[in-house]
């Protein structure tokens, strides 16, 4: 299981990093591309956890509750704490998907007021 999420985990860590439009560098120099990679980030994987997180908390279910609830505890083994600034991304993650759960299993909805 162990070498499983160990995989798992170097597989993430390696698509973190993956320039998706391709002009992520367009029109830096190297001193500026070197100042840029020594600024700690935000992880991508926290920011997405706490979003869907918070769609789980807003609609409470439980698959979707309990699926982003293992995709941030996965995803925060990702975390960099040399190259990363923010944890708390994954922690409110957590939270927010084990708050949709718990008002999944008592029966709570959000009263809206239209």
């Amino acid at each position: 299981m162990m070498k499983i999420l160990k995989k798992t985990i170097d597989f993430l860590n390696r698509w973190k990093n993956i320039d998706i439009w391709g002009d992520r560098n367009e029109g830096l120099s190297d001193d500026d591309i070197k100042y840029m990679d020594s600024i700690p980030s935000q992880n991508p994987y926290g920011v997405v956890g706490m979003i869907i997180s918070g769609f789980a908390f807003v609609f409470p279910q439980y698959p979707f509750s309990i699926i982003t609830l293992i995709f941030c505890i996965v995803t925060f083994f990702t975390f960099d704490k040399e190259k990363e600034d923010n944890p708390w991304t994954f922690i409110m993650g957590i939270i927010l998907s084990l708050l949709g759960l718990l008002m999944f299993i008592t029966g709570e909805v959000h009263q809206l007021i239209i």
